[in-house]
């Protein structure tokens, strides 16, 4: 089984307005009404056959998996696409009061007419010769994440925020600085660990329109958006990071081979799959990622499927709406989206008051995942009693729920930077 068979784009189109117009969505946060279904088995291939070792699932199970993700949710990038070429556009080695190295990269590239760049703000430990460095999407450009002056604003395309001084979609000085608790960047910085951050918009806005973006780059003559199986928003966003990635491997001072990718919301749905998609990403973490991200959605608890691609049908391939009010069709779940990853690590985590992004779905993706990471004598998530609140499990899949709403805190930052050390130094 390839992929899904495609059904006609007649269809597709019918069961999208269906959803977007059969009245207002009401969110199920009900356990007693989560409908009945078979977790799909993560070690039996679509032809049934059973998968009892590593090789038979890098050989068989894990690339039609990959496959079907790729065809029918995130969507295929039509092309290849490298930089064209990089530029240290400002850099300090005296940064926030000499405790840090500051950088920041324009990476370019031009195709078809078309030229993009977007900047990486990094910053990297003093003391560390060739750091190991947390990677992630901001939401409101690169100066907000810190109070540092010197931290450019983009001139892209952005979400209007007026508490954050955004209108007109244009990021302000008044934004600087207001997602600083998000980051904790002393915090990451006393670990030993980089920062890297990227203002998701300047690869492709957040906007259902795809005559900007990283998108046009790849078009044949006369295309106006993606095919029906090419890729979405978070599939551009994923592009991204690996383009991040292929420049981290010529930067003497990050060390390429320990690059954690970060994301919250629908950054964390994109670092999923960039973890699943670029096997260089060291370590995954998916913060709050909801549905498309960590969440099972055959459970249709809180955001679903329909409710997702209503709302934002430029976030996936448009063959993903085949299964809008349709998920018990999917032959897949999304804890085989974290089975992907292994053997490396994988840290989802969900807050208890965000029920929109169904915390226990969270939970149970990295619980059935697991079973993966056991054929590589890695240790999973070992009970299907979710843990405690504010009681991380710190295994190679790990898991916390915190107390609190759909956000980054500091208590989430210090139990990754305690895995990570774990996970990746041992320590």
């Amino acid at each position: 089984m390839k992929h899904v068979v495609l059904i006609l784009g007649i269809l597709i189109s019918f069961q999208f307005s269906s959803a977007q117009f059969g009245g207002e969505f009401k969110p199920n946060y009900d356990e007693s009404k989560v409908p009945e279904f078979e977790v799909p088995n993560p070690l039996k291939s679509f032809r049934k056959r059973k998968i009892k070792n590593v090789r038979q699932w890098e050989k068989i199970r894990r690339p039609e998996l990959l496959d079907f993700f790729t065809h029918n949710v995130y969507g295929k990038i039509p092309g290849e696409l490298k930089i064209e070429s990089w530029e240290v556009v400002e850099q300090s080695n005296n940064a926030l009061n000499g405790k840090a190295r500051r950088k920041q990269v324009d990476l370019i590239f031009s195709k078809n007419g078309h030229r993009l760049f977007f900047n990486i703000l990094i910053y990297l430990p003093k003391n560390v010769e060739k750091a190991p460095v947390f990677l992630g999407y901001n939401f409101y450009g690169n100066h907000t994440v810190t109070n540092d002056v010197h931290v450019r604003i983009s001139e892209a395309w952005a979400r209007n925020n007026p508490s954050f001084g955004i209108i007109h979609n244009q990021l302000t000085e008044q934004s600087r600085g207001v997602r600083e608790n998000r980051w904790q960047l002393e915090k990451i910085l006393d670990a030993g660990y980089g920062l890297a951050t990227i203002f998701y918009c300047e690869v492709d806005p957040d906007k259902d329109d795809f005559s900007n973006g990283i998108h046009p780059l790849l078009y044949t003559d006369g295309q106006q958006r993606p095919a029906y199986n090419e890729w979405g928003a978070i599939a551009a966003w994923t592009w991204g990071l690996s383009r991040a990635m292929d420049y981290f491997e010529q930067d003497d001072e990050v060390d390429e081979n320990k690059v954690i990718v970060f994301g919250h919301s629908r950054l964390g749905k994109t670092a999923l799959w960039a973890g699943a998609t670029d096997q260089r990403f060291a370590a995954v973490i998916s913060n709050n990622s909801g549905c498309g991200g960590a969440a099972l959605s055959k459970r249709r608890f809180g955001e679903t499927v329909a409710r997702i691609n209503r709302s934002f049908p430029h976030w996936f391939c448009r063959n993903f709406m085949i299964f809008n009010q349709n998920e018990e069709s999917l032959p897949v779940d999304q804890h085989e989206l974290i089975a992907l990853i292994a053997p490396r690590p994988v840290y989802v985590a969900s807050a208890k008051e965000d029920l929109w992004a169904d915390p226990k779905g969270e939970f149970l993706s990295a619980y059935y995942a697991s079973p993966v990471y056991n054929l590589y004598e890695k240790e999973g998530i070992p009970s299907k009693e979710m843990p405690d609140v504010n009681q991380p499990v710190q295994n190679t899949v790990a898991y916390h729920i915190r107390t609190g709403k759909h956000d980054v805190t500091e208590f989430d930052w210090e139990h990754y930077i305690l895995w990570a050390d774990k996970e990746l130094f041992n320590k």
